[in-house]
């Protein structure tokens, strides 16, 4: 199966396109034990989110102004991709879970964001009306119960409404940067989407903190980093490369390489990559119930990858010429032409 990345440039393997979407979870996955040495010196969680956002558009600018060069109309042509993915895809669900943080659980507000999966395979049942596969739905049974596993049993429980309505409004925008990151056709390299697509969500969520409606702190001393002291922006710099540049990046080339439904199941592991680098960089607990969850969560991701139907914004291969026969000519007076049936038709194009 082949299917064309954001610059439609490119044939991507599913392959691929599962390592690279891999790549991406591991890297979102050191974002907590990279970033709690902010949060425990001061640093308020939206502070911190924007920080790293705009320190990563920063990060990844020289290199998109060389990928775009020559083809800055890409970058208008994308706009409206753009804008999406930075006031959608990285402010609104980032705003949406911290606010929800205010009043229920992080585990409860995790288990929610991440059934963005879920909520793609019913918008693809309902634009398509046709019912997932069976493969399909084993596959959402066996991911949300290992992601209730890794996370914990304590998620579900009785909470504040409002910051429920705020979890699952996260949970839209997770669904919406997949939706986002897996339509291509305007010819902007994921590189430049996620260079524009922070610094956009970066400023957004600055005015947002500026209006006062999240607690918005920080601090400019030496922190704590693995046992050691380093200045508040070592640790900035590590979570803004990795955690977000790197893992924007590779997120939005394994979404325009898999389509969005199977893109989101893979970026489950996030939570699975969180707990095994939360124990070996802060040396916190993991339990055996984790690593069940862990190996459901790929068992879920095997069973939609096995499943061949329709996804939502995977951008389908180009269909193969109809074979056509030329329109008769009309032979010479003269003689007959010899072989004149022989009309063969034109070769197909493959995809």
């Amino acid at each position: 199966m082949t299917v064309y990345d954001g610059g439609d440039s490119m044939v991507r393997s599913t392959r691929f396109g599962l390592a690279i979407a891999l790549l991406s979870a591991l890297s979102f996955g050191t974002s907590g034990a990279l970033i709690k040495p902010m949060l425990e010196a001061g640093w308020s969680p939206a502070a911190a989110v924007t920080a790293r956002a705009l320190t990563a558009s920063v990060v990844l600018a020289p290199i998109a102004i060389v990928v775009l060069r020559g083809h800055w109309h890409a970058l208008w042509r994308g706009r409206w991709r753009v804008l999406g993915m930075g006031v959608v895809g990285v402010a609104a669900t980032q705003l949406a879970y911290f606010t929800a943080l205010r009043t229920i659980p992080i585990s409860t507000a995790l288990l929610v964001e991440f059934l963005a999966p879920l909520l793609l395979v019913g918008l693809a049942w309902a634009t398509t009306r046709r019912a997932p596969r069976a493969l399909v739905l084993v596959g959402c049974a066996l991911a949300v119960g290992g992601l209730l596993l890794v996370i914990g049993p304590g998620a579900i429980q009785a909470v504040d409404p409002v910051g429920l309505g705020f979890a699952f409004a996260a949970a839209i925008g997770c669904a919406a940067y997949f939706l986002i990151a897996a339509r291509p056709g305007d010819g902007l390299p994921p590189v430049a989407l996620a260079a524009a697509g922070l610094l956009v969500g970066g400023l957004s969520l600055a005015l947002v903190g500026a209006t006062g409606i999240l607690p918005f702190a920080a601090t400019f001393g030496d922190l704590p980093l693995f046992g050691n002291t380093a200045p508040w922006w070592v640790p900035l710099l590590i979570v803004a490369v990795i955690s977000t540049a790197l893992a924007y990046v590779t997120g939005i080339t394994g979404a325009a390489a898999l389509g969005s439904r199977l893109a989101s199941f893979v970026a489950l592991l996030e939570v699975v990559f969180a707990s095994l680098f939360a124990w070996l960089l802060l040396g916190e607990e993991l339990s055996p119930l984790q690593l069940v969850g862990g190996a459901l969560i790929l068992g879920g991701i095997a069973a939609v990858h096995g499943d061949h139907g329709p996804s939502l914004a995977t951008p389908p291969p180009a269909p193969a010429a109809q074979p056509t026969s030329p329109a008769p000519q009309p032979a010479p007076p003269a003689a007959p032409v010899p072989n004149a049936g022989d009309l063969r038709p034109a070769p197909s194009r493959s995809a």
